[in-house]
């Protein structure tokens, strides 16, 4: 009669000591938040036809001492820009309308995969409200906005900005 085929030999992943252990970091959902960079045009220059520079806001989160742009973890259900409206409407007081969207940032955050979309936007209308979340809000050109974000990445953002801008 033929030859007869064995079963196939399983092998165990940890047990081969040429592959690594599983990575805790692929084993945890990665969190998924969305928000925006809210820029306005900059004040006219003193020709009084040109502008500076657009204004940027940053926000300050006391939970974290930290300044940076206005974002959030999605809620279920919930899409990507949804999601960045919500987030600039509830930490901002202020409505907006999406631009263009910048660089996905990824980064660990307390030990979990984290992914941010963002988009450029314009305040539409609203007034800014201190809140739990948020206790200030400034509108600062890119350089100064540049040096008062707390994370490099964020920095990043202020450079896909003006790009997205045109300048």
């Amino acid at each position: 009669m033929g030859n007869r085929l064995s079963a196939p030999q399983r092998s165990s992943r940890r047990s081969d000591p040429a592959d690594p252990a599983p990575s805790p970091y692929r084993r945890r959902p990665t969190v998924l938040a969305a928000g925006a960079v809210l820029w306005v045009p900059g004040p006219l220059k003193k020709d009084g036809w040109s502008r500076k520079k657009p204004r940027l806001a940053l926000v300050h989160r006391p939970k974290y001492d930290d300044w940076s742009f206005p974002k959030g973890k999605l809620e279920a259900g919930e899409g990507w820009r949804a999601a960045a409206l919500r987030e600039v409407r509830e930490e901002t007081g202020l409505s907006c309308l999406l631009g263009p969207e910048l660089p996905v940032q990824h980064y660990l955050a307390q030990g979990r995969p984290k992914e941010v979309r963002y988009w450029a936007a314009v305040p539409t209308d609203g007034v800014f409200t201190p809140n739990r979340e948020v206790d200030r809000l400034v509108w600062l050109s890119p350089r100064k906005a540049r040096e008062r974000l707390t994370h490099e990445r964020d920095r990043a953002l202020v450079d896909a900005l003006l790009v997205a801008l045109g300048g």
